[in-house]
């Protein structure tokens, strides 16, 4: 080191010279040299070329500390102002509602998705472990997101690396019930921060059976239980392990694995199933032995047609919804969320048999040539005796009608009343004869049969508001004479039973047809023509009360559903309880004097009670018969909905004269035989 390089750049300024002549040494004070700034990235001595640009360790080190600072810092705060969302996605609590016929089968489906809930303790243990085993086999231990599979999702988008997915299944709730379905990285960021609040907020079984409950499966369906019935026609609880594993590699896109989609996809879902299944040997949630048997791929039904609501299916939509609403206590906003399962009273095979029937009886009608086969409708219901409507015939078809024309109260009963006034008389031990000696009414009871023979009251004949007396209307005019009440019945003569309920007493009268079943709001006033039938019952209530007497007088309002569950819990229902209407001495008489009647040309199914029902001015043609166990009843009328609802006359339907009630007949005969076969 050279001398000088010992002083500083200061001392070095300031040196002693010689005086020359003196030979002392006087002191000078030189400027002081300029100082250079040095900057902050001004390399040290002794680092030359490209070293003097490469940060120190030191710099390196606190650069990373502090971006992860910062880092920490902005996730802590968006994890800390993300809260979970209240409102989930429409279809997200959205479900169909299915309904089921008697027999358990369904029927039809209603709603905007086809999804249905099932809770997670209903789900067999080894289908949920083939969903976890293909997409997350590690969910009851991560936190909502897996570090490794997020590289993995990464490494996917530059090669193919594994075959699993990159996302947590409390990822893919979020997702499928907060989120859109869009790839940015906004959407994934909050994805993260909600999966890991809600892992800490939720059960992970909770979040695993809302997450089978909303992940798409193709087809249609949301959920493992629309899917299992989609692919297998099964309920989820049925599903083996196989199965299972199939479903769940729908998971990856129905589009790539539904064999059903294109052909190619059939080679790619046996090879998905096999890995499932594989893999669950691998996580230990299947033996070795269990696998050995799954050689066979379990191939999935074929696609269909989705059930409807139209047709007669809609009819007994409308019908079981209205009364599951009222027995159930269900609210029409929270009926609309769907999830239900609505098990009717409804059998497949007498609804086909019913509209067989009706179909076949509209062959003889000509409205294109006559007027009196325009606006032609049939009404039509089967009630057990135990109250269950078994079926009804409720028009051409729903989509095209909604208006049903077995629950529609818009016609007059007529004749097929006067069961309903014999009841009353043989029920409450009235007299008759006012001017002759008091008696109890019985069977044998006579009254006069003539057709012209005027009602009396106390007080004399009864005349109506437009001054004309009332008189008996019998079928065809004709007179029968004395003739008791158990052959007039039998044989349709209408007179005595007009004369019977004035003796009896209208009201009397109107409470035992209640008690049968039918509505009070179908009944007319208390005058004359109230025991003639001028009450405007349904087509159910006509059957419904006339199988009051097939159940020796014990009636059970009419119901078309036995049982409901929401996402498979039981919805408390209020089902009828049975009640003594009449006595059952008196239902056997109706019944016995019910057995001997027939229509003219047309050959009656038995052993069954029948009566035919016609009304004063020809607007509504009835029949209505019943066995020991159920009661069918057929009404045919017109009404041209586009005007009112008034009926119209049916002279000449069919081209057959007034009054014939054939048309109706036939469909009751054709109906039961094959029913009887």
């Amino acid at each position: 080191m050279t001398q000088h390089n010992r002083f500083s750049r200061a001392a070095l300024a300031a040196r002693a010279v010689l005086v020359p002549g003196t030979g002392r040494r006087k002191q000078t004070r030189k400027r002081p040299l300029a100082r250079r700034p040095r900057r902050p990235d001004y390399p040290r001595a002794g680092r030359r070329g490209w070293r003097r640009w490469v940060p120190s360790w030191r710099l390196a080190l606190g650069s990373v500390l502090m971006f992860t600072a910062t880092l920490a810092t902005v996730v802590g705060i968006a994890y800390a102002r993300t809260d979970i969302p209240e409102d989930l996605n429409a279809f997200a609590t959205q479900q169909d509602t299915v309904y089921y016929w008697a027999d358990g089968t369904p029927m039809a489906r209603t709603g905007w998705v086809s999804r249905q809930e099932m809770p997670l303790s209903k789900i067999p243990d080894h289908v949920r472990w083939a969903v976890l085993a293909a997409e997350n086999a590690d969910f009851y231990s991560d936190h909502g997101i897996s570090a490794q599979g997020i590289t993995r999702a990464l490494w996917r988008t530059v090669g193919d690396g594994d075959t699993q997915g990159g996302s947590t299944i409390t990822q893919q709730y979020v997702k499928n019930v907060y989120l859109s379905q869009d790839q940015s990285f906004s959407r994934k960021f909050t994805e993260m921060l909600l999966a890991v609040k809600l892992d800490s907020h939720l059960s992970k079984d909770k979040i695993l059976q809302e997450y089978l409950n909303t992940s798409w499966f193709g087809r249609g369906t949301y959920g493992l239980q629309r899917a299992s019935q989609a692919y297998y026609g099964k309920e989820v609880t049925q599903l083996n392990a196989s199965e299972g594993a199939f479903l769940a590699s729908l998971l990856k896109g129905a589009s790539l694995y539904d064999p059903a989609v294109r052909p190619s996809n059939h080679e790619r879902a046996v090879e998905r199933w096999r890995w499932t299944l594989d893999r669950m040997v691998e996580i230990g949630r299947l033996s070795p032995a269990e696998r050995a048997t799954y050689t066979t791929f379990p191939e999935p039904k074929p696609p269909h047609r989705p059930n409807s609501a139209g047709g007669q299916d809609g009819y007994l939509v409308q019908l079981a919804e209205s009364y599951a609403k009222r027995a159930g206590h269900i609210s029409d906003a929270r009926f609309d969320l769907g999830g239900y399962q609505i098990y009717t009273t409804f059998e497949k095979p007498r609804m086909t048999a019913l509209a067989r029937s009706v179909r076949d009886a509209r062959k003889a009608l000509d409205p294109e040539r006559r007027k009196a086969d325009r606006s032609v409708r049939f009404g039509a219901s089967t009630v057990a005796a135990d109250g269950r409507i078994l079926a009804v015939y409720g028009g051409p078809d729903f989509e095209k009608q909604a208006f049903n024309e077995s629950n529609a109260a818009t016609v007059p009963a007529g004749s097929a009343f006067t069961p309903f006034v014999y009841a009353a008389g043989l029920q409450h031990g009235v007299t008759h004869e006012r001017n002759g000696p008091r008696s109890t009414v019985t069977p044998e009871t006579e009254y006069d049969g003539d057709d012209d023979i005027p009602v009396l009251t106390p007080e004399g004949p009864y005349w109506d508001r437009s001054g004309k007396m009332v008189k008996g209307n019998n079928d065809g005019d004709e007179s029968f004479g004395r003739i008791s009440l158990h052959d007039a019945m039998a044989k349709s003569v209408n007179s005595p039973f007009l004369q019977l309920g004035m003796d009896a007493g209208l009201k009397l009268v109107r409470s035992t047809a209640e008690a049968s079943g039918l509505l009070p709001s179908s009944f007319g006033p208390p005058v004359p023509a109230f025991a003639m039938g001028s009450s405007t019952p349904s087509a159910i209530r006509m059957a419904d009360a006339y199988s009051t007497f097939a159940a020796r007088g014990v009636h059970t309002d009419p119901y078309s559903v036995g049982k409901v569950t929401r996402n498979g819990e039981p919805v408390r229902l209020d089902l009828p309880k049975p009640r003594r209407a009449v006595r059952s001495d008196v239902a056997d008489e109706i019944t016995r004097s019910l057995t001997q009647p027939g229509v003219p040309g047309v050959a009656l199914v038995g052993p069954v009670a029948v009566k035919a029902g016609t009304t004063e001015d020809d607007t509504a043609r009835w029949h209505v018969g019943y066995s020991p166990t159920a009661s069918t009843a057929v009404v045919v009328y017109r009404m041209d909905l586009t005007k009112s609802l008034a009926p119209l006359p049916l002279k000449g339907l069919a081209g057959g004269p007034e009054d014939d009630g054939k048309l109706p007949a036939l469909i009751w005969n054709t109906y039961t035989e094959a029913m009887t076969k």
